[in-house]
């Protein structure tokens, strides 16, 4: 870059002294002893660490955080230590100047918004999971100090307002991140007109053709428009006066943007479009006579002209959780135009330019409160540790421009939710445990499901059972990203306890292939059933959706199968034969193995716990070569394998005659889920068969029972005989031995 001449430079600070002067001039009214010399001496920090810098285009870099403050004091309305931290805000990030640096020289609130600028500045990445995670980061700063976010918007603002001489591809970057998070935001915290001025510039950039071609029309029919809105406003302005109301009245051209989106969602050309304009009525009262005073102000339009009765919004009555409030009405003008009139006081108005900043002259506001909510409930949505950054932002976007419902409690109390939010959404609004406990609801004191779509004014009572929880389903049925996130946490720690079971049948299923478990192991496994996360596989294994014999396929365990058995093989033969002889030697020659008889005493020998053989089955025994005999049903799922494959290890097995010894056996009962259903199972066990159970677990769905019951019995006969009396019950479907 060529020096400048002394003239140029000159010309320069006389340019920078007069923006400094113009910010004096905005921050004046809030002023308090100190801030002026507070602000001078952020300006002058500022002008000397940015001295050597120029923006891409060319003038000094100062001009920025200069015009950064004046947006954020005189667009936003934020006080003195707002405009000393959007003064300073690139000058950890820039300069050599430290943290630390500013702390001693403005006090620790400065260098806390500050620490949060910096942390956020240059938050997007181009790849999607990167973006994610910081858009996660941001909005932490936002439910810390709501001021890091709004410098933030004010900053932006700027680079979009003096984007035109970047390239191109930084253009299309920014302005897709503009659109993307930054307008949705100053829509959030209410502030209207920056969020319209957000989406024209990025609208200029990502779609430069419609926005010029919008942007000619409407410079084509300015007069037309002009003209119109004087003949609109003629006989509500005489109106308005013989009323006595002070007030002002303006006509304005909607957003290009908003004008695009009408073309785009009805598929219409912009000569289509009915309501290019509105009209905006801004009267001074008193804050006590504000409602009223809105109302009259209504009376006096749809008398002066035919209202749409669809199109009236009033949020006057129950401000948006935003803080915006006014009413809106849709009125058939002269030439059978469509013209929406916006109702406002001059504190409604500043509340609707400047946002969540502009609560702060009203404390007492009502909408302070649900802003606060809002920020609350994004730090629920924040501090759920199981939600992927991409599943945060696509509930958190959810909830950003969703219009709105009122609801009340059964008491009255008013919950404010996105339009399409089931009973199941304000149940999890509640309490996130009344929502993982919900079984439906009473709207209007009729009874709904969980799905049914809540309407503005209805009132909610939620019905919980102790033994609801959340299922995958629900996903579908809610639309808070509070709801989401709530039953995602749920389902994830259920998949968990349930991996558990999965992981264990694994680690016996390789102790059986003589392979040793490792995380390796286990990694190589998860790919061969393509599966994403060990966890997936366990779950699924869990499931019984997991073909475990193809497992010798996977090659690791294939290679360590066949070391294994080169080591093993001859020290098991041996084990095999000298096992194997022991026991045939106790048994006489082809006798048989009589159980419960003395002869048997002597033998090693159990019950095999995979098909759980009782007295009356028929049964083989297996000679194992650590513990001695297993008793299996021929019936038993592993008998033909082993029976194939070791037959000469195969022991005739009788059952003797005996009595007084319980066997602990599971039966599987399924049928209609009615009262006193359990009640029918206990007495038959209990009462009239006299057996002892163990335990009974039922669990109903959509009007059908499944229930697994743990009973001792002496035999076979006495297991038929309990079996046959269940399926004799009525609304009993089916009885099965497990």
């Amino acid at each position: 870059m060529t020096e400048l001449s002394t003239i140029e430079r000159q010309q320069e600070n006389k340019e920078i002294l007069k923006q400094y002067r113009q910010l004096l001039r905005v921050i004046k009214p809030q002023l308090q002893k100190g801030d002026k010399q507070l602000i001078r001496q952020a300006f002058e920090t500022a002008m000397e660490a940015h001295k050597e810098m120029r923006r891409k285009s060319g003038e000094p870099y100062i001009m920025h955080p200069l015009a950064v403050a004046q947006i954020t004091a005189d667009e936003i309305g934020l006080g003195p230590i707002s405009v000393v931290c959007a003064l300073l805000h690139d000058v950890v990030e820039d300069t050599e100047l430290t943290l630390e640096d500013i702390q001693r020289d403005f006090g620790s609130n400065v260098a806390k918004i500050i620490d949060g600028l910096t942390k956020i500045s240059g938050v997007f990445d181009l790849q999607t999971s990167a973006q994610a995670e910081n858009f996660r980061k941001l909005l932490l700063t936002l439910t810390d100090d709501v001021r890091v976010i709004l410098i933030k918007i004010a900053d932006r603002t700027h680079n979009m307002r003096t984007m035109g001489s970047m390239p191109r591809h930084k253009q299309l970057k920014i302005a897709s991140e503009t659109a993307f998070l930054y307008a949705p935001l100053a829509h959030r915290l209410g502030l209207y007109a920056i969020k319209s001025e957000l989406e024209d510039l990025s609208m200029k950039y990502t779609e430069a053709e419609v926005y010029k071609m919008i942007a000619k029309k409407l410079n084509e029919t300015k007069r037309e428009r002009s003209r119109y809105i004087n003949e609109f406003i003629k006989p509500l302005k005489a109106r308005l006066q013989d009323s006595g109301l002070k007030f002002d009245i303006v006509g304005r051209p909607k957003s290009i943007h908003s004008i695009w989106s009408k073309m785009k969602k009805k598929g219409v050309e912009f000569e289509e479009v009915y309501d290019l304009f509105a009209v905006r009525i801004i009267i001074d009262v008193l804050p006590e006579k504000e409602k009223s005073e809105c109302w009259r102000v209504y009376s006096l339009v749809t008398d002066t002209y035919r209202p749409n009765p669809g199109r009236l919004r009033d949020w006057v009555s129950t401000p948006k959780a935003n803080g915006y409030e006014a009413l809106h009405i849709t009125v058939m003008g002269p030439k059978g135009k469509w013209v929406e009139v916006q109702i406002r006081t001059e504190r409604m108005d500043e509340i609707a330019e400047k946002g969540y900043a502009a609560h702060w002259k009203y404390k007492e506001d009502s909408a302070d409160n649900m802003l606060d909510d809002w920020l609350t409930r994004i730090r629920e949505l924040l501090q759920n540790p199981e939600s992927s950054a991409l599943d945060f932002v696509n509930d958190f976007k959810l909830n950003l421009f969703s219009d709105e419902i009122y609801v009340f409690t059964p008491k009255g109390q008013l919950r404010i939710l996105p339009k399409g939010a089931t009973s199941l959404d304000f149940a999890f609004d509640i309490h996130t445990d009344i929502g993982a406990k919900c079984i439906g609801a009473k709207v209007n004191h009729k009874l709904v499901p969980l799905s049914y779509k809540l309407r503005n004014g209805d009132q909610v009572e939620i019905i919980t059972s102790r033994k609801q929880k959340p299922t995958e389903d629900w996903l579908n049925l809610v639309v808070t990203g509070k709801a989401k996130a709530k039953i995602k946490s749920s389902l994830k720690d259920e998949k968990r306890a349930i991996a558990e079971d999965g992981k264990e049948i694994l680690k016996r299923k390789l102790k059986g292939l003589k392979a040793p478990w490792s995380e390796t192991l286990v990694h190589e496994i998860t790919s061969f059933y393509s599966y994403k996360t060990s966890l997936d596989l366990f779950y699924n294994i869990a499931q019984q959706k997991v073909d475990l014999s193809k497992l010798n396929n996977v090659k690791i365990v294939k290679d360590q199968i066949i070391d294994q058995k080169k080591n093993d093989e001859i020290v098991l033969e041996e084990k095999e034969e000298s096992v194997e002889d022991s026991i045939r030697n106790k048994l006489q020659k082809n006798a048989e193995l009589l159980i419960f008889d003395e002869s048997a005493d002597n033998i090693d020998h159990k019950f095999a716990p995979c098909c759980n053989p009782i007295p009356g089955d028929d049964v083989f025994g297996f000679i194992t070569v650590n513990e001695g005999i297993k008793i299996h049903k021929t019936s038993c799922p592993n008998a033909v394998q082993l029976m194939s494959n070791y037959g000469y290890r195969i022991v005739k097995t009788k059952w003797t005659k005996q009595h007084g010894i319980a066997f602990l056996t599971e039966v599987k009962v399924s049928g209609l889920d009615d009262v006193g259903i359990m009640n029918k199972i206990t007495t038959i066990i209990s009462g009239e068969l006299k057996l002892n159970m163990q335990s009974l677990s039922i669990d109903g769905k959509d009007g059908i029972f499944e229930g697994l019951i743990k009973v001792y019995v002496n035999n076979t006969e006495e297991l038929d005989q309990l079996i046959n009396k269940l399926k004799s019950v009525d609304g009993i479907l089916s009885v099965n031995r497990l």
